[in-house]
């Protein structure tokens, strides 16, 4: 069964994120600043977007997170799950292609405007020892093993 955005997901969202949210239509948008560092930020998520299969000419949909920022756009396309975490201040959405030898991507938002996107990383990585890998992957690495949780067993991932 393919993810869907929840009324309730959202709400948690922004709770993690510390603004309320913004809906119109079927977008929901959040936006962030921090005084501090004069950072801002919005984050828009599309529950369903329309695309073609590719396979047969039919339509289907998937999640859509973007992110808005002074100097960047990031876009996670088909997000698959996401993890998020009052404690961090921050949302971390995932995709997942291609298990169980496949890879994962990730968009952290952070509740201070920064954003990080991880893209295209091994999923053997989210399973290694991290300790092990060089500095280089390391950062993904350890960011995007959170979505271990959300994936089952088939994936190689626990439940």
């Amino acid at each position: 069964m393919a993810f869907a955005f929840s009324a309730t997901d959202f709400d948690r969202i922004a709770e993690a994120l510390g603004v309320p949210v913004q809906r119109d239509g079927s977008l929901v948008r959040y936006e962030l600043t921090h005084a501090a560092s004069g950072r801002t930020l919005a984050l828009e998520i599309t529950p369903e977007v329309a695309v073609p299969d590719g396979h047969n000419g039919r339509m289907t949909t998937m999640a859509l997170v973007s992110v808005y920022a002074t100097n960047s756009f990031l876009q996670l396309q088909d997000c698959t799950g996401f993890v998020a975490s009052e404690e961090l201040g921050e949302v971390i959405f995932f995709s997942k292609m291609g298990a169980p030898n496949g890879a994962t991507s990730g968009l952290v938002v952070e509740r201070e405007a920064g954003s990080s996107l991880y893209a295209n990383v091994a999923d053997r990585l989210l399973l290694a020892d991290f300790t092990q890998l060089p500095p280089e992957v390391m950062m993904s690495a350890v960011a995007l093993s959170l979505s271990e949780t959300l994936f089952d067993e088939e994936s190689g991932f626990g439940k």
